[in-house]
């Protein structure tokens, strides 16, 4: 942060602690609504004031991105500010030193759970991985929530259950927890911090590197929240207007005729071939479940059109854009690697079971 946005920030902060309190409050209150009208706003703006029709590709593709960037920038904002908070009174080495070691593979099962109650798709799940890296969660137990949430979830879950029965459900979340809780802790095991970016793990105040438990008072630690979330944002903004972007491009493109060509039955490289059709596209598991299901009646292989499923809900293409600027190459690639196998293993051995 600038030493002259600092100075504005230290003038404009409450000068009492009933002052700070309020207007934390204030601003907790804001959050929840802008977060709570954000789609009812972006639905007045197209349909009533723009007179647009929501079911044309461009209409829909411009709704998504408006919306899709506000409820992610709303979610990176309000994470990175409690976080940082929180983080202020313990330490990365105390924080990691509760969690790591035996306990890791105890976390990854906690971190797997925890990522099938939050249903947030792929991009609105790199927030809250940013968050509990920075608090010193280990990287193993973090990957397993982020590759768990947009991946198995509730609505997913009532989705599939209604669509193709207990058999395909239970097997869809329990191999999709198998894959967050076991490609988590083997990324766990490989020790890759060295390619996490070094900003994630520092603390700091006006500008400056600091320890986090240094006796920081009330005000600070407010001021520290904030200039986080304005430097993680400046950092990765313009990667997630991108990421975002091209999203909402490839939104509800339904590549059909692509599928039956190349991936069809029969074929003994469907799976890989869906996986690799998927990462680039991006939609959460409610938004490809149809897909899913009108594949499905022109006869295609549930554990291919699955494999499909989770390699867009757990891979896409913005969500790797935005792990670029917290992940170096090395380890991004190895994310990537590792969960690609798990759900190509996956889907192979769901068209054995569901033959």
């Amino acid at each position: 942060m600038a030493p002259a946005t600092r100075a504005l920030l230290a003038n404009r902060m409450p000068t009492t602690r009933s002052g700070r309190w309020t207007m934390l409050t204030a601003l907790a209150v804001g959050w929840v609504l802008a977060y709570g009208v954000n789609g009812w706003f972006w639905d007045r703006v197209f349909v009533d004031l723009l007179a647009l029709d929501p079911s044309t590709r461009g209409t829909s593709a411009a709704h998504f991105f408006c919306y899709d960037l506000v409820k992610i920038a709303l979610l990176l904002s309000g994470i990175i500010f409690v976080v940082t908070i929180l983080r202020s009174f313990m330490s990365i080495e105390r924080t990691r030193a509760l969690l790591g070691g035996r306990r890791e593979g105890v976390g990854n099962v906690a971190a797997g759970a925890l990522g099938v109650v939050t249903p947030f798709c792929s991009c609105s799940a790199v927030p809250a991985f940013i968050g509990f890296v920075s608090a010193g969660i280990p990287l193993g137990v973090t990957l397993s929530f982020l590759i768990a949430s947009p991946l198995v979830n509730e609505v997913a879950i009532g989705l599939l259950l209604s669509l193709f029965g207990l058999k395909v459900t239970a097997l869809y979340v329990g191999s999709g927890l198998l894959i967050a809780i076991g490609a988590g802790w083997v990324l766990g095991r490989m020790r890759l911090e060295r390619w996490v970016e070094p900003f994630v793990f520092e603390t700091r105040l006006d500008g400056q590197v600091i320890d986090a438990t240094a006796g920081l008072t009330f005000e600070q630690r407010i001021r520290m929240g904030f200039e986080e979330v304005g430097s993680v944002l400046r950092r990765i903004g313009p990667y997630l207007v991108v990421g975002i972007g091209i999203g909402a491009a490839i939104h509800g493109w339904a590549p059909e005729d692509l599928f039956t060509r190349y991936a069809g039955p029969g074929a003994v490289l469907g799976v890989p071939i869906a996986v690799l059709i998927g990462i680039p596209l991006y939609s959460n598991a409610a938004g490809i479940l149809p897909l899913v299901e009108s594949l499905h009646d022109k006869g295609m292989p549930m554990g291919t059109l699955l494999a499909f499923m989770m390699a867009v809900v757990a891979l896409s293409l913005p969500e790797m854009i935005l792990l670029r600027q917290v992940l170096k190459v090395q380890l991004l690639a190895i994310y990537v690697g590792v969960v690609a196998l798990g759900i190509i293993g996956v889907g192979y051995l769901f068209n054995v079971v569901l033959a």
